[in-house]
């Protein structure tokens, strides 16, 4: 039985903790907030739960195997560091720390130890997601574009930009889904509240082949979008996560290139591209909570000696790009090198 203490009762704490109390194999072992007094929905429903405002307790503790962080990015770095080397495996919330520095001395360290170390890249662990890279890596073909619009009216962050609220998430299902990696990224955007940081942005990233990838992030839209377009050379997808039953469609839709010799301009040139309309089908999915999925996978890798789906390594990629397309959003849209992650053995 894993032992598992949670950081953290804000927004997403309550969701760890109910998921963790459900997993086989997983004891919810301990809760911990400053604020106290949020704590008293866990004394009521888990009265065998350990309640504390004091973190090093946790650490101290040889009976508690893991922990889970859902703090602000600014705590994750200093949290999660002293959980491991406390001896304890680590399961943060995103992005997995404020800095690509920083996420890489975590992921050494895991290593160092061999602990989990885990990052909740949430929606990779979705049924829709989970088909998404299915189908890329075996039905669409050459990867030609990469296109996702998440929007809607809030909710306003005070210590990061709408790019590292929102398209964190984003960036998260295409590393992912893609088989390549960016080496480019450029940003733009604005912030309409003084003093804030940016609530729209658009984000271009640029891979070593024709693939190229668009995100459009924003905290101002009149209504909630959450879509991505995948286009292969052969079918095309459709995500839309606000979709209730069908969020996955294929379509047999794209473009048809004969090669023909003849020059550029020429009517018969124009001719040579041709559309090929077929069926579009949606297909099954599964539609476990991917909490629950994830948290599962966290305790069989702690178990088993695994790496899990959304590793360190996964959380520093994303970091990588995130402040890389802060420091272009900073220059005006000037694109940022990326340098490949290290891998830790």
């Amino acid at each position: 039985m894993i032992s598992i203490a949670v950081v953290g009762y804000g927004y997403w704490g309550p969701n760890l903790v109910r998921n963790i109390a459900e997993v086989p194999g997983a004891r919810l072992a301990a809760v911990c907030d400053l604020n106290v007094e949020r704590l008293k929905p866990v004394s009521l429903r888990y009265p065998d739960v350990a309640i504390t405002a004091n973190f090093d307790e946790l650490l101290r503790d040889h009976s508690i195997d893991a922990v889970a962080i859902a703090t602000p990015v600014s705590s994750h770095f200093r949290l999660a560091m002293a959980a491991l080397k406390a001896g304890k495996h680590v399961f943060v919330e995103k992005p997995i720390a404020s800095s690509a520095e920083e996420a890489e001395r975590l992921v050494e360290e895991a290593a160092r130890r061999g602990l989990v170390l885990a990052v909740d890249h949430t929606f990779v662990h979705t049924g829709a997601v989970k088909k998404m890279r299915e189908l890329v890596d075996s039905g669409l073909g050459e990867m030609y574009y990469y296109d996702s619009v998440r929007v809607n009216l809030g909710l306003f962050q005070h210590d990061v930009s709408v790019i590292w609220d929102l398209a964190v998430h984003d960036l998260s299902i295409m590393d992912y889904v893609l088989q390549t990696r960016p080496v480019a990224v450029s940003a733009t955007g604005v912030s309409h509240v003084p003093g804030e940081p940016e609530n729209i942005a658009y984000l271009t990233l640029h891979f070593p082949c024709n693939l190229i990838a668009h995100i459009h992030v924003n905290w101002l839209a009149p209504v909630k979008v959450r879509r991505t377009l995948i286009g292969g050379s052969r079918k095309m997808i459709v995500y839309d996560d606000l979709e209730p039953s069908e969020k996955i469609k294929v379509y047999d839709k794209g473009i048809t290139l004969k090669d023909g010799g003849a020059d550029k301009g020429s009517e018969v040139y124009k001719a040579l591209v041709g559309y090929r309309t077929g069926d579009m089908w949606a297909p099954h999915l599964d539609v476990t909570e991917a909490l629950n999925t994830e948290l599962r996978e966290f305790v069989e890798c702690i178990e088993h000696t695994q790496t899990p789906t959304a590793d360190g390594q996964a959380g520093l990629r994303v970091v990588r790009i995130l402040e890389a397309a802060t420091m272009s959003l900073a220059q005006r849209g000037r694109p940022i090198d990326l340098e490949p992650a290290r891998q830790v053995a």
